[in-house]
């Protein structure tokens, strides 16, 4: 809430002890800026209070529990906000009435919340729109008009009433005349009192300078008037004139914007990797039984024979490492142990889905050609006909996945009917093909009713039909390991895993080149 003093006030006190007793006056000059006691400066324009509005009280020294009476009537005029207020019969108004014949009240002050404000050039928060709490008797003007310069006192029935000469006071000279301060809350919203006297301002330290930089805002506009008020006339201090005085603040986490995805990995799924031996054996079935109808009762049934062939998996170790001095381990804020262990394991896994993208895609043996990416027609074709080559070739499997680079996902997304309607929209109507959003490249995008995989490993324009079970992954993550170099003051730390792929059944996949 601010509190204004205001300028010329009457107190009427009519005849006879049942008759109203009043005081009128300004009570918020116009366009006349206080500064705030956290050095922001603060004005009114003209019209800004609400006419209409609840009656705000009458106190004195802006005190809710000295009330006084209430304000009974608000007027807009060319200087101001014109006001009349009447006292309540009790003994403390009574008090306060004698006050003011006397001369020790010669002026109010406001109570004020702004609602509408901004700032001018000068840094002046120029209220609009404001809610008119209470006006206040205080003994001291921060306005050298803002006296009171006539009173009615009350007489008996039978008296006529006779005014009550308040002697002048002496004009303060311009160089006497105390600035008016306003002591203000953190935000406008907030109760603001005013004062006539300014108080005395300090320079913030280092850790309140900072909280007001990164509030912004008020705290900003607040905190760069109060060291304009703080620093002396000269010599002039300003932050380049006091480094020392300004740290440098970093703002956490860091950030970082490399994501460890893996999109093949995540799709095929990981097996476990024998603990023993660098080379290990993935049994595969490669030529099965016969079965065939008997020629005839007592004769020789259909002879076969069963193969399982031996592949062999070589594992691959992959991993890095990084050596930190003790001083960057201990003197770091955040720590950097953290942050090189964090980018660590999204390399990691970058890396071997690079591997395993790779993988996969010269593993494929068996093709087809996608002539025109941009033809819906075609795409339908070729899924199609790598659909059959698949059920053909594999005994039976279907495919399940459509693996694809980021180029051939885009030209996937952008098919459009004849009509020009999205052949795979987000929402997808009854007669949709599938989804497939922009904003998620696994899990969520269905086309042809294959799940779509796109992965930023794969060559440009890898298109790949086909069911992950003939394609796996093993993995054997090992994670962080940290050894200290007492001769350097350093620390080593590496990442690492075992890794190997195997593409056990390539007839499941078809690439589209």
């Amino acid at each position: 809430m601010i509190q204004f003093i205001s300028s010329a006030v009457t107190l009427d006190a009519a005849a006879g002890e049942d008759s109203p007793r009043t005081i009128t006056g300004v009570a918020v000059p116009w366009d006349t800026p206080a500064t705030v006691s956290g050095g922001e400066r603060v004005m009114f324009s003209p019209g800004a209070f609400d006419l209409e509005g609840k009656r705000p009280k009458l106190l004195e020294g802006h005190d809710m529990s000295q009330l006084r009476g209430v304000v009974t009537e608000m007027v807009n005029a060319d200087e101001g906000l014109l006001f009349t207020a009447t006292f309540a019969k009790t003994a403390a108004a009574n008090d306060a009435i004698e006050l003011i014949k006397a001369g020790a009240y010669d002026s109010v002050s406001v109570g004020a919340i702004p609602v509408k404000y901004k700032y001018d050039k000068n840094g002046v928060m120029v209220v609009s729109q404001a809610e008119l709490v209470e006006i206040s008797l205080v003994a001291q003007p921060a306005f050298k008009d803002a006296v009171i310069t006539e009173i009615a006192a009350s007489q008996p029935e039978d008296d006529e009433p006779q005014p009550i000469d308040i002697p002048e006071e002496e004009p303060m000279s311009t160089e006497s005349t105390p600035t008016p301060a306003v002591e203000a809350a953190v935000v406008p919203t907030a109760p603001i009192f005013a004062q006539a006297v300014k108080r005395e301002e300090v320079l913030p330290t280092a850790a309140e300078y900072i909280a007001a930089a990164i509030a912004g805002g008020d705290a900003w506009h607040r905190m760069s008037e109060a060291l304009k008020a703080a620093a002396p006339s000269a010599p002039y201090i300003d932050t380049e004139s006091n480094p020392g005085n300004l740290p440098v603040n970093i703002v956490a986490p860091v950030y970082n914007n490399f994501r460890g995805l893996r999109p093949v990995i995540d799709a095929v799924g990981t097996k476990a990797m024998p603990a023993t031996g660098q080379v290990f054996i993935r049994p595969s079935v490669t030529t099965h039984t016969s079965m065939a109808a008997q020629s005839a009762q007592n004769a020789a049934l259909q002879a076969g024979t069963f193969v399982i062939s031996s592949n062999q998996v070589t594992k691959g170790t992959y991993g890095g490492y990084v050596t930190i001095s003790e001083q960057d381990l201990d003197w770091t804020d955040p720590a950097i142990l953290a942050l090189v262990l964090d980018d660590m394991g999204r390399i990691y896994a970058n890396t071997t889905d690079n591997v395993a993208a790779d993988a996969l895609l010269a593993g494929c043996s068996q093709s087809a050609v996608l002539t025109d990416p941009t033809s819906p027609s075609e795409w339908v074709s070729d899924i199609y006909d790598a659909a059959s080559t698949i059920l053909t070739n594999s005994n039976g499997n279907l495919p399940t996945h459509l693996f694809l680079s980021p180029n051939m996902f885009a030209y996937l997304g952008k098919l459009v009917d004849s009509s020009g309607r999205a052949l795979f929209p987000q929402v997808g109507p009854m007669n949709a093909f599938g989804q497939v959003a922009p904003g998620s490249a696994n899990g969520n995008n269905v086309a042809f009713g294959l799940q779509v995989v796109v992965d930023r490993n794969f060559a440009s324009d890898t298109v790949i039909v086909g069911d992950p079970s003939g394609f796996e992954i093993f993995e054997q993550q090992k994670g962080a390991l940290t050894i200290d170099v007492p001769s350097t003051l350093s620390r080593t730390i590496a990442w690492r895993g075992y890794f190997a792929t195997l593409m056990i059944d390539a007839t499941k996949f078809v690439k589209l080149t």
